[in-house]
């Protein structure tokens, strides 16, 4: 009999795909047999992008992270709202997803990173593992306020993620010192291929210098501010594009998103794990927006020092556009070398051996 899969992957952006996507991909190359069921409020072309092969898609969202106001700013009110309408009826959400794991027959649970599904699957008697660089208590606990029902909530979410057989955490990531079962691996990100004939096919001069932005999947349009450099190409996607001649649709391209972040001069993004981490691995220089509000920047930043060519610039500069100068210099560091992805043969034995057991 083939093993079963369940997967439950977060779509607060697009951040818990890339993490999971190469790990998912390494284990059918082991199992070619290997069924998968996504639970994910992400599209089915959009985890397709990145899932090979066939899947059952369940349309649905465990967890929402963090409400946005847009791609880089926290909306702490609803977020804790919503945190508090969920917990609310908490045995319940919790039970009519047990019965949705249990109806699939599946033999192990693996989320990034709900702890709702981590909690359902120990009610519906199945073994689960938790694969992140975050977790949502360590996320969202910083910015609430001190009172009984959150710490009721805390505790719920802290005993759910506890209840997994382990918490692969993720190179960099989050210190979680209330995660009792966590095994730290390497990094995780998908590894792309530069392509030569890329200038051509934008019909622009070799010496131009290509800038991917890329602020993940919550969208942010871009300001009416954004520098124009000459000899600089912007690609950004066609929601945040600004109607100038110095900007091509990243869509319009038709390559893969990991092909033109290897062909890039650079990367402009949002302090985030995706981004840093698969930028490392292309070897790709990362100019990025600070958020000294969110958790886990801290790690990231300091791993991104340690493997790659970076620059972290202001919200006022990305808002203002005045980070031109910061990105020229950026530029004429050396290129690093390519960060290896280890995490994902490690964290395919430590799920594979699950399966196997």
């Amino acid at each position: 009999m083939p093993f079963h899969l369940f997967v439950d992957i977060s779509s607060h952006g697009f951040g818990h795909l890339a993490q999971t996507a190469p790990v998912l991909n390494a284990l059918r190359a082991r199992l070619p047999d290997l069924i998968l069921t996504i639970r994910s409020g992400l599209p089915q072309a959009r985890l397709a992008q990145r899932i090979a092969g066939t899947f059952t898609h369940l349309p649905q969202a465990s967890d929402f992270g963090l409400s946005m106001k847009n791609a880089i700013d926290v909306d702490v009110r609803d977020s804790l709202a919503r945190y508090q309408a969920l917990h609310a009826d908490w045995e319940a959400q919790v039970q009519a997803y047990a019965r949705q794991i249990a109806d699939s027959q599946a033999d192990l649970l693996l989320a990034n990173v709900s702890y709702l599904a981590l909690a359902a699957a120990r009610a519906a008697g199945v073994p689960a593992l938790a694969l992140c660089s975050l977790n949502w208590l360590d996320i969202l606990s910083p910015y609430a306020p001190a009172s009984p029902q959150l710490d009721k909530l805390f505790a719920q979410m802290l005993d759910a993620y506890n209840s997994a057989t382990a918490f692969l955490r993720l190179t960099p990531g989050m210190p979680m010192p209330r995660i009792k079962n966590k095994i730290a691996i390497g990094p995780i990100a998908s590894r792309g291929s530069a392509q030569p004939g890329l200038h051509a096919r934008l019909g622009l001069a070799p010496a131009t210098r290509l800038i991917l932005v890329a602020m993940g999947g919550i969208p942010l349009r871009l300001p009416d501010t954004w520098p124009a450099l000459p000899g600089y190409c912007w690609i950004v996607p066609r929601a945040a594009a600004l109607p100038r001649a110095d900007m091509v649709a990243l869509e319009s391209i038709g390559l893969p998103f990991i092909d033109i972040l290897a062909s890039c001069d650079a990367v402009l993004t949002k302090s985030a794990y995706g981004a840093f981490v698969e930028a490392s691995a292309c070897g790709t220089p990362v100019l990025y927006v600070e958020r000294p509000d969110w958790p886990e920047q801290p790690c990231l930043v300091e791993w991104l020092a340690q493997h790659n060519q970076a620059q972290g610039i202001s919200r006022a500069q990305f808002a203002q556009g005045s980070f031109g100068a910061a990105l020229g210099a950026l530029l004429q560091r050396p290129r690093a070398t390519p960060v290896a992805p280890s995490g994902i043969d490690q964290a395919a034995d430590f799920i594979q051996k699950q399966l196997q057991y």
